[in-house]
């Protein structure tokens, strides 16, 4: 094991805990019309009718077609990305990959899958989406709506995701029940969120997933957006209202595909435990797995190592069958 010992923080992002001890946590318990919310929002989501549209891009490779896309996902928000296609095979199945906070400059080119249609959105707010109401920091955009369930940013990027899903259904019919989603951090916990409710996608992959069990994301010392919602919530105390209904982890015990989630047991922007909390929640019996690494947004001996590993993995997971 190769977890950090020095650090430039003023708190130690392993929280004391050991492995036994992450596994141990629970998810909080759902609030009060959590399941009724986010049912009503995926049901807006189905009705929205992303009209997709490609044209070519200047980025090349050579296993993959490169297009831009861009597509409609609800109120009207137009979702800018991009469209890998296979220059070899045929495509079979589809796959819809997040982002992180820092948003995303290009494709991931390495994406370990093959005979797959393979789309990057980038949420609402961020790179490739953005608008000048919403703010691309990651310390402001998390706080977007924050006040007003129904208009958090969060459950925007959420739909985002669910009209990805449309988008790929509408250019690839044959793909329908075909189309898996891969996440990192922010938008691991975005899709957490989201597959409690998409039975159009079949399988998940999540790599560090925040916005997992909220009493502790609030509370827990961290770095990044977590850190400005602890600092927002000083003055308004409310704001867990909302964000329990945007808690990963309640979603997390919702979803019923086969799932390999990667948590980590140090991380200073996603504390462990509320990663553990998202995987902890996951049912037992649909063939789930859980990869723990070292540390989480941190370099570290040995990560490269860990990182291979999970990228076969991911390979086997997503393969083409």
């Amino acid at each position: 094991m190769s977890i950090p010992t020095e650090y430039p923080y003023d708190f130690d992002p392993t929280h004391g805990l050991g492995v036994e001890q992450l596994r141990a946590i629970r998810p909080p318990e759902a609030p009060p019309g959590f399941d009724d919310f986010w049912c009503a929002r995926y049901a807006g989501a189905l009705g929205v009718d992303p009209r997709p549209r490609l044209s070519d891009s200047r980025s090349s490779h050579p296993d993959w077609h490169v297009q831009n896309i861009t597509y409609t996902s609800t109120g009207e928000f137009q979702i800018g990305g991009w469209l890998l296609l296979p220059r070899a095979g045929t495509v079979r199945r589809g796959l819809v990959v997040g982002h992180g906070y820092g948003g995303r400059a290009q494709p991931d080119f390495d994406i370990p899958v093959t005979d797959t249609a393979v789309l990057f959105p980038c949420f609402r707010g961020l790179s490739r989406s953005s608008r000048p109401e919403i703010s691309s920091d990651p310390a402001q955009h998390v706080l977007t709506g924050i006040d007003r369930p129904d208009h958090y940013v969060l459950g925007g990027c959420v739909a985002d995701l669910w009209l990805a899903v449309s988008a790929l259904t509408s250019l690839y019919p044959a793909l329908d029940g075909r189309i898996g989603y891969s996440g990192i951090s922010f938008s691991g916990g975005i899709g957490a969120l989201a597959l409690a409710c998409d039975r159009r996608i079949d399988r998940g992959h999540l790599v560090v997933p925040t916005f997992g069990n909220m009493p502790l994301w609030l509370s827990l010392p961290s770095v990044g957006s977590a850190h400005a919602v602890q600092d927002y919530r000083k003055t308004h105390p409310d704001v867990l209202g909302t964000l329990g209904l945007f808690d990963s982890a309640v979603a997390a015990a919702r979803i019923e595909i086969p799932m390999l989630v990667a948590v980590a047991r140090f991380d200073p922007a996603v504390a462990p435990p509320c990663q553990f909390s998202v995987a902890n929640a996951l049912p037992t019996s649909n063939h789930n797995e859980i990869v723990i690494l070292d540390a989480g947004h941190f370099d570290y001996p040995g990560a490269e190592e860990q990182h291979a590993l999970l990228a076969e993995k991911v390979r086997h997971f997503f393969e083409v069958t």
